[in-house]
């Protein structure tokens, strides 16, 4: 055929083509395959990842939801047939093979929870303890040994972690031990974010101790004198009471949006005009933007309730209060102004010290409050002397996941 050269020739030139691509994504596979490193940077990878995952799931504390997910990232570290933890009461995860044991662990682990010490049962001793304790008879040609590893949180003992495996060699046992140590810890800070939830709760509740004895009874004060003169007003007023005592003595969730602090502290300012009348001016500026801003509840409305009682319930004449939030960038930034009487400057830091009792405690508790959330570096700042009114200054993210309003 004529063009028959033509046609070999394009066929050879396709051929190589396939050839050179097959060529570079052999060399492309190769290259993405030495990225990841030697053996040992892989295996480091590996369980790195799995105890970042395992946290993640006892960070709730020890519970069977947490324990089963951590139980089968431990198992993987470990590289043991089976793996358990138990609490003090019974056996919360079982991951792997062997769960004919699972009866008898308690009872094998009780050495342990006594003594607090890692104990070490090797294949055939733990098949004769595992029958005399649960009743339990392995097959004969299964043999397998035990690491049990307590976990303790300082001295106390509130679980242990057992490895199964074939044999139990110094390394399994080594591993074991610190594998236990490491879910202890995790623990730990479990209690801790626990301890520190019921520390902001009872903040909390002191802040309503301290509205409720005060400001409860001026406003019903001042919602009494209004009942013969204008009763209208004395209904509106009971509303704005009602709805500010409900949000206030609220019982769910320890965090609440800006816009919802808002609307508490227009009531709240609502029901002092009521008794001030004239004296309170209010200004507000707020951008839109940060409304739906994660902040801890009842943060705002205690500052507000400072400026109010100790800047211009002291001042003659009129006082101005202004509030303002704005978009800085990745926070919202809120201030609270006053042009009262002011405080002294080693006054105010003896009270954020909690070095003084009694006035400005919705300060200092506010202030602690957020540093517990945010971190020291989102404690309020606060300008003011004598005379010269206060300045009040509050930056909270406004991206937070874990806290929900």
């Amino acid at each position: 055929m004529p063009d028959s050269p033509l046609f070999t020739a394009a066929a050879v030139a396709v051929i190589a083509m396939a050839i050179a691509v097959v060529v570079a994504v052999g060399l492309q596979v190769l290259r993405s395959f030495r990225d990841l490193g030697t053996d040992a940077e892989r295996a480091t990878y590996k369980t790195l990842h799995a105890a970042s995952r395992a946290g993640q799931y006892l960070r709730t504390g020890l519970n069977p939801a947490g324990a089963a997910k951590a139980s089968r990232q431990l198992r993987s570290i470990l590289g043991c047939d089976a793996l358990a933890i138990t609490d003090t009461t019974g056996v919360l995860a079982w991951d792997g093979a062997a769960e004919e044991l699972k009866p008898a662990l308690m009872g094998l682990a009780s050495k342990v929870f006594d003594g607090g010490h890692l104990a070490v049962i090797p294949a055939g001793e733990l098949e004769l303890l595992a029958a005399g304790d649960g009743g339990v008879m392995l097959a004969p040609e299964v043999e397998r040994a035990v690491v049990i590893a307590p976990i303790k949180t300082g001295t106390r003992v509130v679980g242990v972690l057992a490895a199964f495996a074939p044999a139990a060699g110094a390394g399994l046992v080594r591993a074991t031990g610190e594998v236990a140590d490491w879910v202890a810890t995790q623990v730990e800070l479990a209690e801790l974010d626990a301890s520190r939830t019921l520390l902001m709760e009872a903040e909390v509740r002191a802040l309503r101790a301290q509205i409720s004895p005060h400001f409860i009874y001026n406003s019903l004060n001042a919602i009494a004198s209004f009942i013969n003169t204008d009763p209208v007003r004395a209904r509106e007023l009971v509303v704005e009471f009602a709805d500010f005592t409900r949000y206030s003595f609220r019982r769910h969730g320890d965090f609440t949006t800006l816009a919802e602090e808002l609307r508490c502290i227009d009531r709240y300012l609502l029901l002092e005009r009521a008794r001030f009348g004239d004296r309170v001016q209010v200004s507000l500026r707020i951008a839109p933007e940060v409304l739906s801003t994660v902040i801890p509840f009842l943060s705002l409305q205690p500052l507000v309730e400072n400026a109010v009682r100790h800047g211009l319930e002291a001042k003659e004449g009129p006082g101005h209060i202004s509030i303002t939030a704005n978009d800085s960038g990745a926070f919202a930034e809120v201030t609270i102004e006053d042009d009262g009487v002011g405080m002294d400057p080693d006054q105010l830091r003896s009270v954020l010290a909690g070095h003084s009792d009694g006035d400005h405690v919705g300060l200092r508790n506010v202030d602690a409050r957020l540093r517990q959330v945010y971190g020291d570096d989102h404690g309020l700042v606060i300008e003011t002397a004598p005379g010269e009114g206060t300045l009040i200054t509050m930056r909270v993210p406004k991206s937070q996941p874990r806290h929900d309003a």
